[in-house]
């Protein structure tokens, strides 16, 4: 299946996820949410993977692992990030972390081209405005938030790919998420109360299983099969397809019919897609380091 298919399938999964959890903020803390998220997704991945079977070396469960508190310090300071800013200014400025991926790793020019025209077609599918915007406190947490997720963000598609190259990515993914959700362990607390809450409790299980598993669990295991057969920098141009699946979502399933932005900056994310990819054929993607 042609990667970019399996990113509009990744990005879909991911909206039904946060349609699934709509409801855990009013009665969990975002953070708290965003813990859970990650360490049910880990228990998922272990029942499934099992990767203790296969004895991974220390090097490579190391690199699992500080891949795993990657992905979760950037689910996290997202989760943060939006609770002050705007979603859609928020998710502009956290691809600048894929962006400073492409512009570095990115080895020919149809690469560098393309995360441009990705980057301006993000922008224009988030619909950033900063008409009115004061500097408050809250805004500037926010904005530090959504810096931090953007190196975060960066840093997994390096070590995401390291792990993916380095033999089961899957495995791999479920090593890091046990990690991430170990040292990040203090964020789980303050979802007890409503967890504990008898069948409004187990409301709240079931929908935080829901969002873990389409969530997290879909889209990492999808991306730990792209990642060997891209470089880098295809990948994160690839990555802008997240927010043109969740403008085709809301135009078929709730008839959100695009603007004339949005429709630009998905002719935009296509363009450079196609520009990114037409060059994959000159060196195998997994020879990169």
């Amino acid at each position: 299946m042609p990667a970019p298919l399996l990113f509009v399938g990744s990005g879909v999964s991911q909206y039904v996820g946060a349609a699934l959890g709509v409801g855990l903020f009013a009665v969990i803390p975002a953070m708290s949410v965003s813990w859970w998220r990650i360490g049910l997704s880990a228990v998922v991945l272990l029942a499934w993977r099992r990767p203790w079977r296969a004895r991974p070396g220390r090097r490579s469960v190391l690199t699992a692992a500080l891949f795993g508190v990657v992905l979760a310090a950037m689910n996290l300071s997202f989760y943060l990030a939006i609770e002050h800013l705007p979603l859609g200014t928020a998710v502009a400025i956290e691809f600048l972390g894929p962006v400073a991926v492409a512009a570095i790793t990115g080895r020919s020019w149809r690469e560098r081209v393309g995360i441009v025209l990705a980057a301006a077609g993000v922008v224009l599918l988030a619909g950033v405005t900063v008409a009115g915007t004061g500097w408050t406190t809250s805004t500037v947490i926010g904005l530090a938030a959504i810096a931090a997720s953007g190196l975060f963000w960066a840093g997994y598609i390096l070590l995401g790919r390291r792990v993916a190259v380095g033999g089961d990515g899957i495995s791999g993914l479920a090593v890091g998420m046990t990690a991430g959700s170990i040292v990040f362990l203090p964020f789980a607390f303050g979802a007890l109360p409503a967890l504990t809450d008898g069948t409004s409790g187990l409301r709240s299980v079931a929908l935080l299983l829901g969002v873990a598993v389409f969530s997290s669990v879909l889209p990492y295991t999808i991306d730990q099969w792209v990642l060997p057969r891209m470089t880098a920098a295809q990948f994160a141009i690839l990555l802008a397809l997240l927010p043109v699946s969740a403008a085709v979502v809301g135009a078929v399933m709730l008839h959100q019919l695009p603007t004339a932005g949005e429709v630009i900056g998905t002719v935009l994310v296509c363009l450079a897609i196609a520009m990114a990819n037409s060059g994959r054929g000159q060196q195998p993607a997994a020879t990169e380091s």
